[in-house]
């Protein structure tokens, strides 16, 4: 899963993650996007997963159906093949305003699909979007060891993320499952390095860390008759934060939100495993342009 590949001049690049399997490039989480990824050559794919009404993971992210597709509710209200029957490119615009997937649809994979596309050698993370990890868990640990008695590595390729800690609690049920760092934790320990300087609990060997390379936060002030706001979009990662994440060697930090060649130089500046990029080509051009540049 560690590409190790560096720049002329020695640095080692953060892999390229694609994200939603490209969701700038293609229709996300589909086929279409997974195959338009590979032939990028990114080095991870990210997706998201949720799960039908009859226990079937699938590719999908936002809550209702109309966002995306042809279709319309939750996921969780229909059965797998009827989620796969709708074109859930339907909704993608391309860079002329145009929907070339209305004419030419894409179905939604199921996660089964997803990963038997995808070479065996090649990274997945699965970002848990279920709002019932109940039964979300269970259904990706049956495809999972389903696959892994065909003696496909799965369990060892595989590793979960979510926004919402009971996912994670979740699928850590699994002795085999292999997590991110919870969200709050994460979040928690950059905004106390931003704010203070001082590197507290940092994350243990082996740690897996994601969070956005900017964010939009509001600071709170507390008054006695009240309080004040003050939204900014603040950068989350620096060099002290970086240090902080990175007192253990081992620890992995992915960036996301990084898809351009600034954003990508400071990733690799602070010392980042991987990022996390909506468009495949661009970023491919972006680090390959970076592999090749002298320092």
């Amino acid at each position: 899963m560690d590409g190790g590949r560096q720049s002329s001049g020695g640095a080692r690049l953060p892999l390229a993650i694609a994200h939603r399997a490209g969701t700038a490039d293609f229709p996300e989480n589909t086929v279409r996007a997974i195959d338009g990824a590979l032939a990028h050559k990114v080095d991870m794919m990210w997706l998201s997963v949720q799960v039908s009404r009859d226990g079937v993971p699938v590719l999908y992210r936002p809550a209702d159906l109309a966002a995306l597709t042809d279709g319309s509710g939750s996921v969780a209200d229909m059965d797998a093949a009827e989620l796969t029957r709708l074109n859930a490119g339907y909704q993608f615009k391309n860079t002329a305003g145009e929907y070339p997937y209305r004419e030419h649809p894409t179905p939604m994979p199921t996660l089964e699909e997803a990963l038997r596309r995808i070479p065996q050698r090649m990274g997945v993370l699965l970002d848990m979007k279920s709002p019932d990890p109940h039964t979300l868990a269970p259904a990706i640990a049956k495809t999972l060891d389903a696959l892994q008695s065909e003696g496909r590595g799965e369990w060892q390729r595989v590793r979960f993320y979510s926004t919402e800690k009971r996912n994670l609690d979740a699928i850590a049920t699994y002795p085999r499952a292999q997590l991110f760092e919870e969200r709050d934790t994460t979040r928690t320990r950059l905004v106390t390095s931003r704010l203070t300087g001082d590197c507290v609990d940092a994350p243990r060997s082996g740690t897996w860390a994601a969070f956005e390379l900017r964010r939009d936060v509001t600071v709170t002030e507390k008054f006695t008759l009240g309080e004040g706001r003050s939204p900014v979009k603040a950068l989350m990662w620096d060099r002290t934060t970086s240090a902080c994440f990175h007192t253990h060697p081992s620890v992995k930090t992915v960036l996301i939100g990084i898809d351009t060649k600034n954003d990508y130089a400071t990733a690799t500046r602070l010392g980042a495993y991987a990022v996390l990029a909506d468009s495949p080509e661009r970023m491919m051009r972006i680090k390959n342009e970076a592999a090749a540049a002298p320092r």
